[in-house]
């Protein structure tokens, strides 16, 4: 599958929408699905993305290691080494498409560390 680069205007943003859930290799949830090349664990991750007039909810795939500590909902952050994959599948003579959206890591924006160390 060819993974693309996704390019993001300098208006761009995005927020958290939900805290990050993990993904499993199987449908009983008993094995994590985990990177390839780092053996981390996999997280998905619903972002609220904003650029000029529109907005969308994408859910994003991160490795354990790129999430940083306290991502709580609400929370701006910008995805790193943002890549898209396009995939279809036929099941039940169906056809289902979509693009699955994969990061590096998620970087807090505006550096200032999450509110629970100001406390």
């Amino acid at each position: 599958m060819a993974r693309i680069r996704v390019g993001l205007l300098p208006s761009a943003s995005f927020m958290v929408g939900n805290q990050p859930v993990p993904k499993y290799a199987d449908a009983e949830k008993t094995q994590f699905a985990v990177d390839r090349e780092s053996g981390q664990r996999l997280y998905t991750v619903t972002l609220f993305f904003m650029e000029d007039d529109r907005a969308e909810a994408m859910k994003i795939t991160v490795p354990e290691n790129g999430l940083p500590n306290g991502l709580k909902p609400g929370m701006p952050v910008m995805p790193v080494e943002l890549f898209a994959t396009p995939w279809a599948r036929i099941f039940n003579g169906q056809l289902s498409d979509g693009i699955a959206y994969r990061a590096e890591r998620l970087d807090l924006v505006g550096g200032a560390a999450p509110a629970a160390d100001a406390a």
